[in-house]
């Protein structure tokens, strides 16, 4: 029988404290600091303060740490405008003073470049979208004793920080925490959740509830419908996650206009984060793409690229998502443009546009969910296409695809990060890739 082995080094879980000096924010929002050489991660700090730190568990490289006292506060550091930062886990960084703040979120894109090998590319300056204006929101929505708690989830956690107002919505979303929380106290049993997405349409709020278990019962059908009427929402739908929603009533058709073009949304459809954002996105990708008449579209959602950019260029817009396709299919045929845009249902990840199929076009756009586009930027590198403008929501897939593309012949033109989240660490980007 063999012998046994030594036994494995104990290693010690339990909560220490130790003072953190924070050095810099790091990519996802928290400070940085060191402790007997390994970095420890505090949220909600500032690059200077001086901390007296929980630290319990690994995290990465790290330890994460618990602020339990502010000893010095950094420069850089202000009261943050929320009542809810600190508990609600949908802002990172209100505490830091807007221009340092500024500062690091467009330094996010040049790192995620560098780190791929991608050095002296021209970075333009970080376009923003204030608060206050963002169209689409996903809220968490629990029981808490007798009553109920909608909000967002607090940080690293999937307990609810129970708010009465974002500063992030638009008004037409703001006001109606209250009265949803309020008006669904029967749609959960006890221990129950749901989430709730509610989007700010040109036609009234578009209402999606997800859910796991059994459909709505009769009675709770009835008391969404009466909800509808109630708050004056657009519509209200009822889902499983990972499944097709069904509407549960419908009072107007939610509807969002892109480039003149009217697109009944099916529920649960992606859109921008605000108006203004998207505003911005098309611009810049409009200015990218000058010159170009035949553009593939590809990830193209309900045509918030394609309906625009075929008022000057022959578009074919290429979506996996069923509902979406037939949304933007169905806006077509009635503004009577299939002239000048075409619509194809297709998987891109697992059967993106080959060499042979990108020959028609002389650009091609995409702008794919965060896991970015690596089936399709190979095939791209592999093509002769003189044109690739991407657009991107993570800076860590987008560096990833603008490898692939660079290491396949392409340059990288220019790069241009848009902030359509504040306060948060996530970032939007526009480039343009040529031959």
């Amino acid at each position: 029988m063999p012998r046994p082995g030594p036994r494995p080094k104990r290693v010690n879980l339990a909560p220490r404290q130790a003072e953190i000096a924070i050095e810099r924010i790091g990519g996802q929002g928290d400070g940085i600091g060191h402790f007997e050489g390994r970095p420890v991660y505090v949220p909600a700090t500032v690059p200077g303060d001086r901390l007296s730190v929980r630290l319990a568990a690994a995290k990465g490289d790290g330890l994460a740490g618990e602020a339990i006292e502010l000893l010095e506060s950094g420069p850089a550091r202000v009261e943050p405008p929320c009542p809810y930062f600190g508990r609600c886990g949908g802002c990172a960084l209100q505490q830091l003073r807007d221009d340092a703040y500024a500062e690091w979120k467009g330094q996010l894109l040049a790192d995620a470049l560098v780190r791929r090998g991608l050095k002296d590319v021209e970075l333009r300056p970080l376009l923003r979208v204030a608060p206050g204006l963002r169209r689409r929101a996903r809220f968490a929505l629990g029981t808490r004793g007798k009553g109920l708690a909608l909000g967002f989830n607090m940080r690293d956690s999937h307990a609810i920080a129970d708010i009465e107002h974002c500063l992030l919505l638009v008004p037409a979303l703001d006001r109606l925490i209250a009265p949803l929380r309020s008006g669904l106290e029967e749609l959960l049993a006890p221990g129950g959740h749901a989430a709730l997405e509610a989007t700010a349409t040109e036609t009234g709020i578009d209402l999606l509830i997800e859910q796991t278990g059994a459909p709505p019962s009769a009675a709770i059908r009835v008391r969404l419908g009466a909800l509808a009427e109630e708050l004056d929402l657009a519509r209200v739908s009822w889902g499983r996650p990972g499944e097709a929603p069904e509407p549960i009533a419908m009072r107007r058709a939610p509807s969002e206009s892109f480039g003149g073009v009217a697109v009944a949304l099916p529920p649960g459809a992606f859109l921008q984060p605000s108006r203004e954002g998207e505003a911005l996105l098309l611009a810049e990708a409009r200015a990218a793409l000058k010159g170009a008449k035949q553009i593939a579209d590809l990830f193209a959602g309900c045509g918030s690229f394609s309906l625009p950019l075929s008022q000057g260029a022959r578009i074919h817009a290429v979506e996996g998502d069923k509902a979406a396709t037939e949304a933007l299919q169905a806006a077509v045929r009635r503004a009577n443009i299939a002239h000048r845009l075409t619509v194809e249902r297709r998987d891109l990840d697992r059967a993106p546009l080959q060499p042979i199929e990108l020959k028609r076009f002389d650009a091609l756009l995409f702008d794919p969910p965060r896991n970015g586009a690596k089936a399709q930027a190979e095939c791209l590198a592999k093509s002769d296409l003189p044109l690739v403008v991407a657009v991107s929501c993570s800076v860590a897939s987008f560096a990833r695809d603008a490898q692939i593309l660079v290491n396949g012949g392409y340059r990288l033109d220019w790069a241009r990060p848009v902030d359509q989240f504040p306060w948060s660490a996530h970032l939007e980007i526009v480039a343009r890739f040529s031959r």
